[in-house]
């Protein structure tokens, strides 16, 4: 099995951006985490993060027929890159959408996801602990 796991924009200042909402561990952090994880499920796991849209489709397509499942953390493309989620419908591959904060309690277009109803699930406000909560259901799932 291979996941696929997509930080989107900002996401890169994870532990300095706002880290009473975002929390203080690093993407290098989460990213360890996140491949620890993996490696005790015995799933292949690649990560990548990008503050350019185009950059986030390009890597969704190129994993078209190879990876099974992606994560993604759109960050602020989820409330608006069509671009983003066509990538997602055109590939067909898996998706669980992934906040660390509760976007559902923060300021209204937060609450406005158009990558939301194409996923197979949506994890909202715990934090890191998303992601492994995303891989868990996923390696339950095959």
């Amino acid at each position: 099995m291979k996941i696929l796991v997509i930080h989107g924009a900002n996401l890169n200042f994870l532990g300095v951006r706002e880290p009473e909402i975002y929390g203080n561990e690093s993407i290098h952090d989460i990213n360890l985490k996140i491949k620890k994880f993996c490696k005790e499920k015995e799933i292949e796991v690649e990560i990548y993060q990008s503050n350019y849209e185009g950059d986030i489709i390009n890597k969704i397509q190129q994993h078209y027929k190879i990876s099974d499942y992606l994560i993604i953390n759109p960050g602020a493309y989820t409330h608006y890159s069509i671009g983003i989620r066509d990538a997602i419908l055109s590939t067909k591959i898996e998706c669980v959408e992934v906040h660390l904060s509760n976007i559902y309690a923060r300021e209204k277009f937060r609450k406005e996801s158009v990558i939301s109803d194409i996923s197979i699930g949506v994890i909202s406000g715990f934090g890191s602990n998303g992601y492994l909560m995303a891989i868990d259901y996923i390696w339950r799932k095959k």
